[in-house]
């Protein structure tokens, strides 16, 4: 592996894209630290661990791990790539269900750069209504119990007008910078910010837990003992899931043979990848997403059976866990049923002289990978299920701080590990087509 990381510096156009990505990766880092003017950071720094107190991590937790720290800072990049990514998801859920936007789709490069430009026109409204937002709860510390003012503008419209427009700025470049990356670099350019937003914060978890064991009292809370169980459950936690993100199951297709004019086609035999964890992180972000809102909605409500019930579904408590657990799961197969057509790809399979050796084309095959798509999505809903619970039950069951329990699963493990892989798979392509070796070895065995 390390002569594979070697030889990627000895290809000069791999060597150009490596460095242009780790360059514009340092600018990105840039608008986390670059504050947005006439914010007071101490006083900042006062209601974010209000809020994370209150909250125990939760959502804005995982959102400032996502924006490497920024919107701690409150700083240009505090919205992050985030109004992208969700500006992304929106446009790809409403092909599925608008005629028009599928019809784009199917257009080719024209269509896809049509959806490009609504996607940044949608991102340009989410920055402005989250810059405000974000902007209005500075002007309005009293409502976290925070009496010391953090904005120092007097003109409270003034700020709101060059806060939105200085995070939203931010936001657009970085969304430029991961377009540049994505062309001339290594590696999806969106995915790879995210990921190196998420790595930055590393420093301060291995700070943290250095921190967790060191006396209290003349005590030690944690031995030795727990930090190579540490060790051991975040091998394993990575190892399953690089399994389960890599795992597929391969349809087998045989293509019939065709003869136009004097050239014969087909006659091979291919397979389809179907992957176990289709819908990727998505099921997490809808799932935290959603249940955000109610318990704090339920326990603004005067009625103390509303309070009471908020309190019990709120973030780490048993009833939370389970509905988390549940949206999880319903959230994978509406992903999977929402992008995953059957009827289309049986249909393509037919029309090129494609079929599965067993099944009948058309209607019978879209069946068989309906059937066999939901079988899978159970596999990969249940592991998710897992690895989402596992930072909740570190951090309110055994008393793991949010920053290190963050790393031992949940949605920042699979966007690091997805983007990782696919960083990697693209390097080794390169590495390949010019002959040398890959970062796992293939040869054959001795004496063959």
């Amino acid at each position: 592996m390390l002569s594979a990381f070697a030889n990627s510096f000895k290809i000069p156009e791999l060597r150009e894209r490596i460095l242009f990505t780790l360059g514009l990766i340092f600018a990105v880092r840039i608008t986390a630290v670059v504050p947005v003017p006439g914010v007071d950071y101490n006083a900042l720094r006062e209601v974010i661990a209000e809020v994370q107190r209150q909250a125990g991590g939760g959502f804005l937790g995982l959102y400032d791990l996502f924006t490497g720290g920024a919107m701690d800072r409150c700083a240009v990049g505090a919205l992050g790539i985030m109004p992208y990514i969700s500006a992304s998801i929106i446009l790809q859920l409403m092909t599925a269900v608008i005629p028009a936007l599928e019809r784009l789709a199917r257009e080719g490069e024209a269509g896809r750069q049509k959806l490009t430009q609504y996607t940044r026109y949608l991102t340009v409204g989410l920055c402005i209504v989250q810059g405000g937002a974000l902007a209005g709860a500075l002007l309005n510390p009293g409502a976290l119990g925070i009496h010391r003012p953090i904005v120092h503008m007097e003109s409270h419209f003034g700020f709101v007008a060059l806060a939105v427009l200085t995070m939203m700025t931010g936001t657009m470049i970085q969304m430029w910078l991961g377009e540049q990356i994505t062309a001339r670099g290594v590696g999806n350019g969106i995915s790879l910010i995210i990921t190196i937003n998420i790595v930055s914060r590393l420093p301060g978890a291995v700070a943290q837990t250095m921190r967790m064991f060191e006396p209290v009292g003349g005590e030690r809370p944690y031995t030795p003992f727990h930090l190579a169980l540490m060790l051991l459950m975040i091998f394993l936690v990575i190892a399953g899931t690089i399994a389960v993100t890599q795992a597929q199951r391969k349809i087998p297709v045989q293509y019939a043979k065709r003869v136009v004019g004097r050239k014969v086609y087909g006659g091979q035999s291919t397979y389809m990848p179907l992957r176990v964890n289709y819908a990727g992180v998505m099921p997490i972000i809808f799932a935290q997403s959603i249940l955000l809102f109610p318990p704090r909605l339920l326990k603004s409500l005067p009625w103390m059976w509303a309070k009471d019930l908020g309190a019990s579904i709120d973030y780490g408590s048993g009833a939370h866990m389970v509905l988390y657990a549940l949206m999880i799961l319903f959230f994978s197969y509406f992903w999977v049923a929402t992008q995953f057509n059957p009827v289309r790809i049986a249909d393509d399979l037919k029309k090129y002289g494609g079929y599965v050796p067993g099944i009948r084309p058309g209607t019978p095959t879209a069946e068989f990978l309906d059937h066999t798509m939901t079988r899978i999505t159970l596999a990969g809903a249940v592991f998710l299920t897992v690895i989402a619970v596992i930072p909740t039950v570190m951090q309110k069951h055994l008393g793991i701080p949010w920053i290190v329990a963050s790393f031992f699963g949940g949605t920042s493990l699979l966007i690091v590990v997805g983007v990782m892989l696919d960083t990697m798979r693209q390097i080794e392509a390169h590495l390949l087509t010019r002959h040398y070796d890959g970062f796992l070895k293939k040869g054959r065995l001795r004496g063959r």
